[in-house]
């Protein structure tokens, strides 16, 4: 039977465990997105954080000292890496859409996104909801749920996460995933960008053979036929692609993970 005691004696464990799921929540793609209602963001990682801390919670004791609300603040950091990490790779497919845009000509008009809610490029707010279906479909949001779980066993409630920071080794991971998610973006939009190069190219030749056409007059509607016609091209593979972005942003956070993998003190 639980007593105020018991329940005094575990509740500083909770709350730690609390404070990473929520902040987890709050930047992990398809969960933080502004169509998920907040009454069910909050619901989720209370649930989520029982399961966790009936699991993981008893086997480490929590003093509510001084340093409690450093380990507060750890907490919190270490949920923020995890789904940080995992959103870089769907802000790259939205980045590659953003470049396909200003090859294409509709870098000047954005539209507001639904999910976040902020302005977004047209092509990149396409080809974000259909990474959000293909998340979906591959029930990516379950590895998401089991990746946040399974963080207790690589960095549990006494990790060392201050630590790891100051090695430097946390800071050069995302340094390279950053640059490897921009990479990826730019393998993503490769093919509009030759495409519109070529294209480019081709105007500059009609310009000089033939100096009678306006070639800013009619530049703009061919970049958009020839833009769109090889976007529709490539969009049945765009599924598969994005599977492979999928499997690379499990792999970083298996990266991420092994990283910060406590160490005795």
């Amino acid at each position: 039977m639980l007593t105020t005691d018991v329940i005094m004696k575990v509740f500083p464990a909770f709350l730690l465990v609390l404070c990473r799921i929520s902040a987890f929540f709050a930047v992990a793609p398809v969960f933080s997105t502004r169509n998920v209602p907040k009454t069910l963001k909050i619901g989720l990682a209370f649930f989520v954080s029982v399961i966790v801390f009936l699991t993981v919670g008893f086997d480490t004791k929590v003093t509510a000292d001084a340093t409690y609300l450093l380990a507060v603040f750890r907490e919190v950091l270490a949920g923020l890496l995890i789904g940080y990490v995992s959103y870089l790779f769907f802000a790259a497919v939205q980045t590659s859409g953003a470049i396909m845009d200003l090859q294409i000509g509709f870098g000047i008009s954005n539209i507001v996104d639904p999910l976040t809610g902020v302005s977004a490029p047209m092509l990149g707010n396409l080809k974000y909801m259909l990474t959000i279906l293909v998340f979906l479909t591959m029930n990516g949001h379950h590895y998401l749920l089991a990746a946040i779980m399974d963080s207790y066993q690589w960095l549990p409630l006494d990790n060392a996460l201050y630590s790891k920071i100051a090695d430097g080794g946390l800071s050069d991971f995302l340094v390279r995933t950053f640059a490897d998610t921009f990479m990826v973006a730019l393998q993503i939009s490769a093919p509009i960008v030759v495409a519109m190069l070529l294209t480019d190219v081709g105007l500059g030749l009609l310009a000089r053979t033939a100096p009678q056409y306006n070639v800013f007059v009619i530049g703009i509607p061919v970049k958009i036929l020839v833009g769109l016609a090889l976007l529709i091209v490539l969009l049945p593979g765009f599924s598969a692609l994005f599977q492979m972005v999928f499997d690379y942003m499990f792999r970083s956070l298996h990266q991420l993970f092994t990283i910060l993998k406590n160490t005795p003190a």
